[in-house]
């Protein structure tokens, strides 16, 4: 087996697992209808972005187990997401800033993948990249906004996007595993990710009259771990209702 690939694989499977469960949450509550659906078609989105990741996953680590199993029987410590996806909801605009950071992060990570020299990262990016260039365009659009809006908007906004910049440092963190795939033409090295999301969020950030977080400076590696099995206790949640009827009902199919 491939460890490292089979690893790399499960990062990108878990953060859009992880964040179109998020989403989810959301169905039916949605701000407008409009916003409803939206919500719901990204979601979905992701989703099936996660079911290609895990099944490359599966197909790599050759222990017969598929995206199910690899979604619904591992435990908090297995999981490989960044964890600024694994974040609350929050209202509104902590969803959106939530989205809006880590969308401009995947479309520049996908940018990336397109050009892999394992052919099935390759498809599956290149089938990513169209929705997630819809993604990104949509998120900034709210941002701008909801950044431009009322004062209470504005307020929310900066607040929305303070909170969840602290999460934003590990998404450029390089390790073994980043730098071992990229080494072999498979994956990105995330460092080099860093200068087109700033340069893109900040861009966004000043039309919606918003002020970039003064630790873009120093470019906060403070809370990290996600990607090596180390969460905030919030995973637990999601994945205590992701996994609950498997759990309950184990093997049970349709």
């Amino acid at each position: 087996m491939d460890k490292h690939l089979f690893e790399y694989l499960l990062r990108l499977g878990d953060s859009t697992l992880i964040l179109s469960q998020r989403l989810s949450a959301w169905c039916g509550h949605g701000p407008v209808l409009e916003e409803d659906l939206a919500l719901t078609n990204t979601a979905l989105d992701l989703l099936g972005q996660a079911r290609m990741w895990l099944t490359l996953a599966g197909e790599v680590e050759g222990a017969g187990r598929d995206e199910d199993q690899l979604a619904y029987l591992r435990d908090v410590h297995e999981f490989r997401n960044c964890l600024l996806v694994e974040q609350p909801n929050g209202d509104y605009g902590a969803t959106m800033a939530r989205q809006f950071l880590f969308d401009t992060w995947h479309y520049f990570l996908l940018q990336g993948l397109v050009q892999s020299s394992d052919e099935r990262v390759a498809a599956v990016a290149a089938k990513a990249i169209k929705e997630v260039t819809y993604h990104v365009r949509r998120a900034g659009d709210l941002v701008v906004r909801l950044g431009d809006g009322t004062e209470e908007s504005h307020r929310r906004m900066q607040n929305a996007i303070d909170a969840a910049w602290r999460y934003t440092g590990e998404l450029f963190v390089d390790d073994e595993v980043d730098l071992d795939v990229a080494g072999r033409g498979i994956g990105v090295a995330l460092s080099g990710l860093r200068a087109p999301w700033l340069e893109h969020v900040t861009e966004v950030l000043q039309e919606a009259t918003l002020e970039v977080p003064e630790e873009a400076q120093a470019f906060m590696p403070l809370l990290r771990g996600g990607r090596q099995g180390r969460h905030s206790e919030e995973l637990g949640y999601v994945l205590a209702e992701m996994q609950y009827l498997q759990r309950a009902y184990p093997g049970a199919s349709w």
